[in-house]
């Protein structure tokens, strides 16, 4: 039986990949996070499974590969956390999960929209002290408003649909843009000008790094609602801090950091040197920020659970990789895998 090394892994994910399971593999869990110093746990397995927040560097890869292991499955749909092309040259197989429950992230990016416009969140504190002044409380009206959605991807276009459905505007921007969604596509600095919401569903890559910055902010409609329920990369913290501070920014629903992967999924109540931004952006009393929890929901664990052994299965049959993530593929803009020139059997390695 083929041994499986789960990093990262919480009672919920045991839960889930145990009941899917069914005596397939033997699932070794272990609570750290994949970095190099927990690559000696790896030893004796046949395969890794990391989340979002493993660090997998080149001296990961190159670690996993001397140990013999040649396939690590991500149970996440984000993958800028790999070395590609470290995998690529040491042929380490990367397979992830690339949609677990669109809903799940969409109706959690709504939730934070709806909590922070009508202060669900302070009413809910207010009235445990039975305090039921509504002074402080007044939101405004989504219908007639502006969304812009960053990414129409399968996360973005249903966030787009619940924005209809609350009867706002909807206006979308994506390096590759959908046609069939019928979205209206506009420029980024256009999306910026005219939302009264943004929201944002795209993938964490060079190009869209720190997309929300001192710059594009500057060019937004003032008072704007910022909405992330995608990478926290994507947004400078320290332009948003200071864009909330004065105004530019109306609030900020946050469910992911850029610094989140020393802090996020933890009890860090007791830390006293906490991180100075999170902090600030924490105490404000126009931002909500929840612990990357936008995908946990009983029908995404199943999925993930479900697409992970599945994606186990197919490389150790030597089936097709339908999940492969390939460095070659990467390079060529996301081409078809089809494409890739070592593509084999249905693989890229």
């Amino acid at each position: 039986m083929k041994r499986i090394a789960f990093f990262d892994t919480k009672q919920y994910d045991k839960e889930s990949f145990d009941r899917l399971n069914n005596g397939r593999y033997e699932l070794c869990y272990f609570e750290t996070r994949l970095t190099a110093k927990a690559l000696p746990l790896v030893e004796g397995c046949d395969g890794v499974c990391a989340f979002v927040n493993a660090e997998i560097d080149r001296t990961v890869v190159e670690g996993l590969v001397e140990r013999g292991i040649r396939i690590l499955a991500l149970r996440c749909a984000g993958y800028n956390n790999v070395d590609f092309e470290a995998a690529f040259e040491k042929g380490l197989t990367v397979v992830r999960v690339p949609a677990y429950s669109p809903y799940a992230v969409a109706e959690h990016a709504a939730a934070l929209l709806l909590t922070l416009n009508r202060h669900i969140h302070k009413a809910a504190s207010r009235t445990r002290d039975f305090n039921f002044s509504l002074v402080g409380l007044t939101g405004f009206d989504l219908h007639g408003k502006t969304a812009g959605i960053i990414g129409t991807g399968k996360i973005g276009s249903v966030f787009a649909n619940i924005c209809k459905g609350f009867g706002m505007k909807v206006l979308a921007y994506d390096a590759f843009p959908n046609p069939a969604l019928g979205l209206e596509y506009v420029s980024l600095e256009k999306l910026m000008a005219e939302s009264d919401v943004v929201s944002l569903h795209c993938p964490l890559l060079p190009e869209t790094k720190h997309i929300i910055n001192a710059e594009s902010i500057a060019k937004a409609k003032p008072g704007f609602t910022l909405i992330n329920t995608s990478r926290g990369g994507l947004v400078d913290s320290e332009a948003l801090l200071a864009a909330l501070r004065d105004g530019k920014v109306g609030g900020a629903g946050l469910d992911v950091y850029e610094e989140e992967s020393d802090w996020f999924y933890e009890d860090r109540s007791e830390v006293t040197r906490q991180n100075k931004t999170l902090s600030l952006l924490i105490s404000m009393p126009n931002v909500i920020v929840t612990s990357h929890q936008a995908f946990l929901t009983r029908e995404a664990l199943a999925n993930i659970a479900e697409t992970t052994l599945n994606n186990l299965d197919a490389y150790f049959a030597g089936k097709p990789l339908e999940n492969e993530i390939c460095y070659r593929c990467l390079k060529t803009g996301g081409a078809k895998k089809s494409d890739c020139p070592r593509r084999k059997n249905g693989r890229c390695h």
